[in-house]
């Protein structure tokens, strides 16, 4: 579609000089077509407009010229009458004023580039405005110079050997529409050479009266480069932009013949959230310009401020066009800015006319000092900007791309004046504008008809005040653009002219593709010493100047634009010592006003985010036990856990346990090991005295079993109080239930055994079964046997473990789990079985005589344990909430089951043993308790020869070499003792088949005497010496 186009456009070039006017009529009209199709933001009317009055060859010549004021007015009001179109005419109250008046700045040359400046501001009214100073002017007239530098400085041999470099230089007033229709003229000479081999039809030679332009330096803004960039696309014109910093036009797929010498937009939003970052800003609002270039930073913006967590208060959008908008535009804007008072930074993103306008309404609305503003390049250091709007300004920070002046460009401007500058067709609006004058023969304009003082071209300027010279800040890029071109062109000439001088036949015309492949290889140093090339996207390199606006003197005030800081890839550096901030609140000063919508919250609060507003909140405690999980959320600690004193989180709470050095333990523990020694020193004594009658008496074996039961009673209280762990805690379990086994065990089997002879004695005189010692231990050694396979079992369903408990949250306690519920009950089941059976047989002999009172002891015993018990029961599930006590509870209870069985089995047994050894003899053991004359005959059964011999055997008196039978009645003196002779057996057949003692069971022999009242003295039994004692004293 592309060639069809071209095809169509080359139909209404003029190319003989007898062209009739309706080929150029058709031109024209075809040639608005081809912009239409381009661009969508052009007027259709305004360009057909401006299209249909093009003027013929002869007239654009003479349209060229331009007005010298050295020649007479009557010459220069008529080349006036003769400048090329114009749109409006403004007509004020005695003047008609023709704006604006179409202008070029040429530099004749073998090749031309195109340039596109804002010579004039915006102004939506009449397209143009005032002269543009810095921005326009100054622009235009560096890369003039730049122009200059390579023709006449640099060494023509190295860069363009035999070629001159020249320049035609429109205005494009800031505006996107505008500038497009003067970027037709940088096409005009691409066209009229498409068809090489066009002659006239009468055989004259074609008159092209347009250059072909090889490459274009501008526009300065994003939005008309846009515009100007898809139109030199389609005629493959490179474009080198000296101030769009658009991220839009990175985009090479849609801009692919476009270059500049400026960092892309996308650089310096993230300069910027740094930079608000730094300040340390969390809540700020941004007002973007509503165009390609505000529009495509702020969605940027938006993006990485989100990835930063930075909140947006408000977004705004300044209009394109500030005439076009008004200031009530303006003044809602600001209005709405002061609704969020507390988002007192605000990124501005915009070009300098705007903001100027938002300056304006800012002092209208009383709103100085209520935000601090950091700036994009747009409007970073520009005199529109803070002229007459000081005040408001004060404080901004700004990004600019880093630039450093051009060589002696300064000094070179200040030397021009209208009449050695006759090559700028604007520089008399400029030096009007500057010294507010007005020369007597120049054109009028809506801004130079206010002014009464003529101009003398004498003005100079000054080094302060309305009159001093201000120059722009980023003329590098212009310069750099111009070198860039021409370095390129150098590297084609050496290509294809092999390094010939003059312009060979192959770079006329330029090939714009080819151009552009050249373009981006080039690296140089430029006029102002920096080394520049393009990044792989065509862009400049990203280093910004960080400029600040402040006051520099007090008297007289005066601001400035100062520099503060540079952004590159190592990051953003500042020099807060040259930064101050107006702050209506903090007043002048280095401190750095505070942007947020809610302060930080302290330690221990939470957020909670206000609806519609996730940058506001309000502060919220933690309460006691809870720590900051995030900065929106309390949450408890886990139990066992406390929070730090700054909740940002939860520390473990040492663990205790009841160990030894407590004061709860210290009373059991004293009296467990008294209870141990005790039980140490009865050991000690029965194992020296095992020989003596007490000892023998007692049962030594099953003795030794009570006391090793008794002893780990005493020993489970500091088991108890070892730290507890899994092994700990098993050995607990076990051993308890173990413990009272052994104690119950025994002393069950010696009730059991004692129980078994008195019954069996009163049936028969056979000896029971199972009463031996041996047999006494393996019967107390099943009964153990039983425990342990219990609690093996349910060990083994129920592993013992240790655990923290949490009696409150500000507690954390290891304790074995058997101590939280009632695990220890199933260790207790089997001894208090064996202790509720003990008891019974304890009642059961409860009525023995006092020669076998052991049997007492053990009731008594069971009587007391059965009573702790009762009451270690309900204090145990009572203090499910006091582990301390309910393990000293424990421990106590157990303690004193054994200081039980200890004193009631074994205290008489020692008293008699150390206190009265005399009474530790048979004849002791035996002590009467009663006289009766009955004897039991069927207790006295023949049961050898032995038995005769005692029958026949006469009796004599008792004496103490005699053996007798001494028979006593309630214990009475000797004198009421009886002496039973030899006759008396004799008389008694019922004696003369009785047995003999050793035979016949002892316990069948007590039995007998208290069935018949009798009591038999030692010396009539001269055959117990065979039998243990323990067959008598039970």
């Amino acid at each position: 579609m592309l060639w069809p186009g071209r095809l169509l456009l080359l139909l209404h070039v003029q190319p003989c000089s007898s062209s009739s006017s309706r080929w150029g009529f058709l031109f024209n009209f075809l040639l608005l077509l081809c912009l239409i199709s381009v661009t969508r933001s052009s007027s259709a009317e305004e360009l057909l407009l401006r299209s249909l009055r093009s003027s013929s060859p002869r007239e654009r010549q003479e349209e060229e010229g331009q007005s010298s004021l050295t020649k007479p007015r009557q010459q220069t009001d008529k080349r006036s009458a003769a400048n090329w179109e114009t749109v409006r005419t403004i007509t004020g109250d005695f003047v008609n004023i023709t704006w604006p008046v179409k202008r070029a700045a040429t530099v004749d040359g073998q090749i031309v580039l195109g340039g596109l400046m804002m010579v004039h501001e915006r102004e939506e009214k009449s397209t143009c405005g005032r002269i543009m100073r810095q921005g326009g002017i100054q622009a235009m007239e560096v890369m003039l110079y730049t122009i200059d530098q390579v023709n006449q400085h640099f060494n023509m041999t190295d860069l363009l050997p035999g070629i001159q470099l020249g320049a035609y230089v429109l205005d494009d007033c800031d505006k996107d529409t505008y500038g497009l229709e003067m970027a037709v003229d940088f096409i005009k000479g691409s066209i009229s050479t498409l068809d090489g081999e066009y002659k006239c039809p009468d055989g004259s030679t074609p008159v092209v009266p347009y250059k072909v332009i090889p490459g274009v330096v501008g526009a300065a803004s994003s939005v008309t480069s846009i515009q100007v960039a898809n139109l030199l696309r389609l005629f493959k014109i490179p474009q080198i932009s000296f101030f769009s910093t658009s991220s839009e036009l990175s985009n090479k797929d849609r801009f692919e013949y476009f270059s500049r010498t400026v960092p892309s937009d996308a650089n310096q939003t993230r300069a910027m959230v740094d930079l608000v970052k730094l300040l340390n800003w969390t809540y700020i609002s941004i007002v973007y310009e509503e165009s390609a270039y505000g529009i495509q930073a702020f969605a940027t913006l938006q993006m990485l401020l989100e990835e930063s967590k930075i909140c947006i208060a408000m977004r705004e959008k300044l209009p394109k066009d500030s005439g076009k908008a008004g200031e009530r535009h303006y003044d809602e804007l600001v209005d709405r800015l002061k609704l969020k008072p507390q988002a007192k930074g605000v990124i501005v993103y915009g070009s300098d006319q705007e903001v100027a306008e938002l300056m304006r309404s800012i002092r209208r609305r009383n709103a100085t000092g209520m935000f601090t503003w950091i700036g994009s390049d747009g409007w970073s250091a520009r005199t529109a900007v803070s002229e007459n709007n000081e005040l408001q300004v004060e404080g901004t920070l700004s990004f600019q791309p880093l630039s450093h002046p051009v060589a002696d460009f300064e000094t070179y401007f200040r030397s021009l004046t209208v009449a050695n500058n006759q090559r700028n067709p604007w520089f008399v609006e400029y030096w009007e504008d500057m010294f507010q004058c007005k020369y007597f023969n120049s054109t009028l304009t809506p801004y130079n008809v206010k002014w009464e003082e003529e101009c003398t071209g004498e003005e100079t300027y000054d080094k302060s005040g309305p009159f001093a010279l201000e120059m722009e800040g980023q003329l590098q890029f212009v310069s750099d653009a111009v070198l860039a071109f021409v370095h390129a062109l150098r590297l084609m000439h050496r290509d294809k002219c092999a390094g010939l001088p003059g312009l060979c036949e192959e770079m006329n015309p330029n090939d714009g593709a080819e151009l552009l492949r050249y373009l981006r290889k080039v690296k140089f140093v430029g006029l102002t010493g920096d080394e520049f090339e393009f990044d792989h996207l065509g862009d400049g390199p990203a280093r910004y100047n960080v400029v600040h606006f402040k006051k520099t003197s007090i008297m007289p005030p005066r601001w400035e634009w100062v520099n503060v800081g540079q952004y590159n890839k190592s990051g953003l550096m500042l020099d807060w010592s040259q930064i101050r901030f107006n702050d209506r609140e903090t007043g002048y000063s280095d401190r750095v006003p505070e942007s947020e919508c809610a302060r930080p919250c302290g330690a221990g609060q939470a957020k909670s985010i206000m609806p519609d507003e996730k940058c506001c909140w309000t502060c919220m405690n933690c309460t006691q036990y809870q720590y900051l999980a995030s900065e929106f959320e309390c949450l408890d600690c886990p139990l066992g856990f406390l929070p730090h004193a700054n909740k940002t989180g939860c520390y473990e709470i040492p663990a205790t346990f009841l160990s030894a050095d407590s004061y709860w333990a210290i009373g059991v523990i004293t009296f467990a090991c008294l209870g141990g020694c005790s039980t140490v020193l009865v050991v000690a004594v029965f194992i020296k005295n095992s020989e003596t009658n007490v000892v023998k008496a007692a049962g030594r074996e099953l003795s030794y079993v009570l006391l090793a039961g008794i002893f780990l009673c005493y020993a489970m209280t500091g088991v108890l109080l070892l730290k507890p762990c899994d092994i700990v805690c098993g050995v607990q379990m076990f051993g308890i239930g173990f413990c009272f086994a052994l104690c119950y065990a025994s002393l069950l089997t010696k009730t059991n055994r004692i129980a078994r002879i008195f019954q069996a004695a009163k049936h028969t005189a056979q000896r029971p079964n199972f009463i031996s010692p041996k047999s006494q231990l393996v019967i107390c050694a099943g009964l153990v046997l039983v425990q342990m396979l219990i609690m093996i079992l349910y060990m083994a369903y129920s592993p013992p473990i240790s655990q923290f408990y949490y009696p409150s949250r500000e507690e954390n306690v290891l304790v074995c789990r058997s101590h939280l519920d009632a695990s220890y009950m199933i260790a207790f089941t089997y001894p208090i079985l064996l202790l509720i059976i003990c008891t019974v047989y304890a009642v059961v002999t409860r009525k023995i005589p006092e020669a076998f009172n052991e049997s007492q002891h053990i009731g008594f015993t069971m009587y007391t344990t059965c009573i702790i018990w009762l009451a270690f029961v309900p204090i145990f599930f009572s203090t499910a909430t006091n582990i301390p006590l309910r393990i000293t509870t424990l421990c106590a209870s157990i303690s004193l089951s054994g200081t039980v069985s200890l004193i009631c089995i074994f205290a008489p047994k020692m008293y008699i043993i150390l206190l009265r050894p005399e009474r530790n003899v048979r004849q002791s053991l035996m002590a009467p308790k009663y006289l009766t004359n009955k004897t039991n005959t069927t207790s006295m059964n023949s049961q050898n020869s032995e038995s005769s011999s005692h029958s026949n055997m006469p009796l004599k008196p008792a004496t103490a070499s005699r053996p007798e039978l001494v028979v006593s009645l309630n214990n009475k003196p000797p004198s009421a003792v009886v002496m039973l002779k030899a006759e008396t057996a004799e008389k008694e057949p019922s004696l003369k088949h009785m047995g003999s003692f050793s035979n016949v069971s002892h316990a069948t022999v007590a039995s007998d005497a208290i069935s018949n009242d009798l009591s038999f003295s030692h010396d009539s039994l001269p055959s117990i010496d065979g039998e243990s004692l323990d067959d008598v004293q039970l």
